[in-house]
């Protein structure tokens, strides 16, 4: 009984369409955007601005700096950024909230699912406020007008109080 082939080429060919396939796939996944956020590096700063396609300017406090990233959709992001490099703080505005996933990198699952427990246990419309050991967040607004910030507590540079993330 003969083997059927769904494709066939000259010369082993097909070996070659598969191998040239699975590089391209291999070269998609590693060309996927990476983005700063929460606990992340200020490197990666750059791939918010990208993917936000959005306005940098950065500001120099005394004992951090903070990226501001400006988006034609009105969404506003700020990374508060200590001097070892490592994003403690993000702060945001505009319209909608802005890609979760996004700005807290790591934590999002950590959110996730504080936020579902807090909506489980006091159901309706309010701000969400989530304070944990490792991660807090406060989040608010109405249609068109939301605001919020997260950080982490240990993180803070000595002498910053958590007001100071606006």
């Amino acid at each position: 009984m003969k083997e059927r082939q769904i494709f066939q080429c000259p010369g082993g060919a097909t070996k070659l369409v598969l191998q040239a396939a699975i590089l391209s796939a291999a070269m998609l996944m590693f060309a996927l955007p990476s983005f700063a956020g929460l606990g992340e590096d200020v490197s990666s700063v750059q791939a918010d601005q990208a993917y936000m396609q959005g306005k940098l300017q950065v500001t120099l406090a005394q004992a951090y700096t903070v990226h501001e990233i400006q988006a034609p959709t009105g969404i506003v992001v700020r990374e508060y950024v200590l001097t070892s490099g490592k994003v403690f703080a993000v702060a945001w505005q505009g319209p909608w909230p802005p890609d979760m996933r996004q700005i807290l990198a790591n934590y999002f699952g950590q959110y996730q699912q504080a936020a579902q427990m807090q909506v489980n246990s006091h159901p309706g419309r309010r701000p969400l406020v989530i304070e944990q050991p490792g991660l807090v967040v406060q989040s608010g607004g109405h249609m068109r007008s939301f605001a919020g910030r997260a950080y982490i507590p240990e993180m803070l540079p000595q002498g910053v109080s958590p007001e100071a993330i606006r």
